[in-house]
Order: C-alpha cells, then structure tokens, then sequence
C-alpha cells in the first residue's frame, strides 16, 4: 500500500505542476496584482548606491536603526513609525546586486519538487485517516490546501500590503492544485482501503 501512496502523490504532484503552468503562463492569474516600477532606471540607481552588493529582503520607510537594534530601541522607532507612513511611501525590495543569473531550468526543479513534498505529505495524512468515499478523499485534500493557501498568503496580505488580487490568484492557484492532488489521488487509492486505529 506504501507503493500506491507514493504513487498516488507521484502523479498528484505532477498534476499540480501541470495546473500551476496553466495557472501562471496560460491564464492571468500569475501576473494578477504585479506591476512594473514606471521609469524604474533612476530607482535602481539609487538601490546600486545605497545598498551596493548586500542582497537582502528590505523595508521603507526604515527604523533608521541599523541591522541589529534592540528591542528597546526597536519599541521606541515604532511609536513614530505611523508619521513615517503618513509622510513617505512606503513597501519592500528583494534586493539582489547586479550578476545574479536567471536559471529557469533550476528554478522549475524546485518548483516541482516542492510540489512533489506538498503532495507525497498530504497524500501520506490521507492515509492516516478512515476516509473511504472519492469525494471524501478529494475533500480532505482540497481542504488540506486550502489551509496551506491561508497559511502563508493572508499573513503576507495583513502583514506586508501585498496586493489583495494577487492575494487571491495565488490562493486560487494552490487550493485548485491541491484539487488536483485530491482527483488523482482518490482515483490512484479508489480501491485502497486504510487501516483503521
């Protein structure tokens, strides 16, 4: 039965992989809520000059304390940081210096083996249950991802501003790829009965 689980998150995997293709460059979902910085030249001259080689995920407006500030000093800058947003724009980089390669080949591996681990383990807690129907199955995967889509994505939301469009494409991306492992995971298992506790 370890062989058909395997198996099962095996071709679930593959068929999320697929949908998130069809998701991100056959459909606008992949592009919903991203813009390109207008005249961005002057921007990325400055972030050269300011920033130099130091790659890193960055935020403005600053505390204006440094990489390692205390707690204390930490507590206090936030008291002002209302004024800052009030008088500046404000947001996030991910900043990488010039001579970074785009390495499409490597970065669809991790996209897939990602996905691959997203599968196998919810795959894996499907067993572990008594579930015995086919849409009981494909329930509990579809729920199972759409618990990951909230895990991270609505943080990012609240947390950093990121836009609610594109909050919702990606969430819908990964609860329909998480659908997708649920089919072809009740179609794999459809005879397989687990063992109860």
């Amino acid at each position: 039965m370890t062989a058909r689980i395997l198996l099962a998150g095996v071709l679930g995997a593959i068929a999320m992989f697929i949908w998130s293709f069809i998701g991100h460059d056959l459909l606008p979902l992949g592009e919903a809520g991203i813009r390109e910085m207008p005249n961005d030249g002057p921007v990325v001259d400055a972030m050269k000059s300011s920033i130099g080689e130091k790659k890193g995920f960055y935020v403005f407006p600053s505390f204006g304390l440094g990489d390692h500030p205390t707690r204390e000093q930490r507590s206090e800058s936030m008291k002002h940081m209302d004024e800052k947003f009030a008088k500046n724009p404000s947001g996030m980089v991910i900043y990488h210096p010039p001579g970074r390669k785009f390495e499409f080949g490597r970065l669809l591996i991790v996209e897939f083996v990602t996905e691959l681990a997203e599968a196998i383990l919810v795959v894996f807690l499907l067993a572990q249950t008594r579930i015995g129907s086919f849409s009981g199955r494909v329930g509990f995967i579809f729920v199972a991802g759409i618990l990951a889509a909230i895990a991270t994505n609505v943080s990012y939301w609240n947390w950093w501003g990121f836009p609610g469009v594109y909050i919702a494409a990606y969430m819908l991306i990964q609860i329909v790829g998480f659908l997708c492992v649920g089919l072809v995971a009740a179609f794999v298992l459809r005879k397989t009965m687990f063992p109860t506790a």
